[in-house]
């Protein structure tokens, strides 16, 4: 009868959060192995000294190459893909025998482990189990004394040997964060950390749990003076208990239809927030969070709608006012800071956070029918008469620029679409390409390509999206379908 494989996870390096189950696994296993590098010390093995009995066999794994370069033929990869078959092989000698072996793996053995490289190869042939063990993170959270993570708050774990540049993105996209692989890493870690302004908040924990803890500000840690058994932490935001919360108001865009379109910036401010204000339509398209207010109105109420959330910022509340596209175009942004500007007010923060426009994502789906001069109008006359909205059509059709219309029908209000084609028409050819985009990104998206001289109003409701191209707006057919472009360049 086949042995065991143990993978027993030891803790972070204190003893004692050694659990009792890897204790007793540890003590009854025939045979115990462990890693270490070529200078033959193993902090697994030491972790678990206490718990072990005279007579156990060991197997000592030794890591033929770390960080230095090696003359293997298949160079740093080549030596470690090696060096794993020929440790899994001592290991299987062992479980064939008929003996249990307990792999030591520091922290967790699912967790940036050696013993996962193990486990790959043998699991398929032996029976394996695993024993979770205390993870450095949460030690070294521990050591700092600070809640890591709260509430709806995310935490990133990160190595170091990260691209500075992906490290500093994944950074300024969450909450908090655990930095792991440090060692010669950590110069292009604090750059990361500087770049994503979360330098002044990271923390600095080596050898978490040991007689040889260490806790620093990140920023004051020696770069030539960091082991590999370390770790950044970049604890997630919370309120000073003395301090007030600060309301404030920010208007967000989701962009259209999908959540795929919705950025970091403005999903991090959702998951913030206190009150979350908007048209019924756009705030279901927000998750729910416990404890979050919603407050969702008509979508002809803009002025009131801003009222509202002025007045929650106004007594603490942290409010996100959520508009689809982006908030600058059409949307909400001009109807907060329009009542903001108001002197009752003028103590309460406005900020606003942009989104993709409706116009960029029609005009993704086809090509490039805004890439040049391009005006954008709403054929709504609701806030302002047909007269100004038909002078201003005229205007920029005489211009020979592309157009991209917004609120181009309702269910009360069709006939726009027929007098905006034949203002164009005086001015452009009727073979003029439009763009209809209908709930782009949407599950009921479509997309589809005709003649200026073809739109009718029936082919328009209020989801669509209308793009009427210039004279220098071209059509190309390919195996991927029609591609729609208005060149950069113009005759003359």
């Amino acid at each position: 009868m086949s042995g065991k494989l143990w993978g027993v996870g030891l803790g972070p390096g204190d003893p004692e959060l050694v659990t009792v189950k890897a204790a007793r696994v540890i003590g009854d296993a025939d045979v115990i192995a462990f890693h270490s590098a070529r200078h033959g010390r193993s902090i697994s093995r030491a972790i678990a000294a206490p718990y072990m009995r005279e007579g156990q066999l060991e197997e000592h794994l030794t890591y033929p190459v770390t960080t230095e370069t090696t003359d293997h033929p298949g160079g740093y990869q080549g030596a470690i893909d090696e060096f794993y078959v020929q440790s899994a092989e001592r290991l299987a000698v062992h479980l064939a025998a008929g003996r249990s072996v307990a792999l030591l793996a520091a922290g967790d053995p699912l967790f940036y482990s050696s013993y996962m490289h193990m486990h790959t190869r043998l699991s398929d042939r032996f029976d394996t189990e695993i024993i979770p063990g205390v993870t450095s993170v949460s030690a070294a959270s521990a050591a700092l004394s600070t809640p890591l993570v709260e509430h709806e708050q995310v935490l990133t774990i990160l190595p170091g040997t990260l691209p500075t540049a992906e490290l500093t993105r994944r950074l300024r996209e969450t909450d908090a964060a655990a930095i792991l692989k440090l060692g010669r890493t950590y110069p292009s870690v604090l750059q990361a950390l500087s770049d994503a302004g979360r330098l002044g908040d990271a923390k600095y924990v080596e050898r978490a749990s040991t007689g040889r803890e260490r806790v620093l500000p990140a920023a004051e840690v020696p770069v030539d003076d960091v082991p590999y058994f370390s770790i950044a932490l970049v604890p997630g935001p919370t309120a000073p208990k003395d301090q007030a919360v600060v309301g404030e108001v920010v208007v967000v865009g989701l962009g259209p239809g999908s959540d795929d379109w919705t950025t970091p910036e403005v999903r991090r401010e959702l998951a913030a927030a206190t009150d979350v204000v908007g048209y019924t339509t756009y705030l279901d398209r927000v998750a729910h969070r416990a404890g979050q207010r919603r407050h969702a109105s008509d979508n002809r109420v803009e002025a009131e709608r801003a009222t509202m959330a002025l007045d929650l910022a106004q007594r603490g509340g942290r409010v996100v006012v959520v508009s689809s596209g982006d908030p600058g175009v059409f949307a909400m942004a001009a109807a907060v800071l329009e009542v903001a500007a108001e002197d009752r007010w003028r103590d309460v923060p406005v900020r606003v956070l942009p989104g993709v426009t409706a116009a960029n994502a029609v005009a993704s789906r086809v090509g490039a029918p805004l890439g040049h001069d391009y005006a954008v109008i709403s054929l709504s006359d609701r806030l302002k008469p047909w007269d100004v909205v038909a002078q201003r059509i005229s205007a920029v059709a005489a211009a020979d620029m592309a157009i991209a219309v917004y609120n181009p029908a309702s269910k009360s209000r069709t006939w726009q679409v027929g007098a905006m084609r034949d203002l164009l028409l005086e001015h452009r050819g009727p073979e003029t390409p439009v763009v209809i985009g209908r709930d782009v990104s949407g599950p009921t998206e479509s997309v589809r390509v005709i003649a200026l001289g073809d739109l009718v109003p029936a082919d328009v409701d209020m989801r669509t999206l209308l793009i009427i191209g210039a004279s220098t707006t071209a059509l190309v057919e390919s195996d991927s379908g029609t591609k729609v472009f208005t060149s950069r360049r113009y005759p003359g």
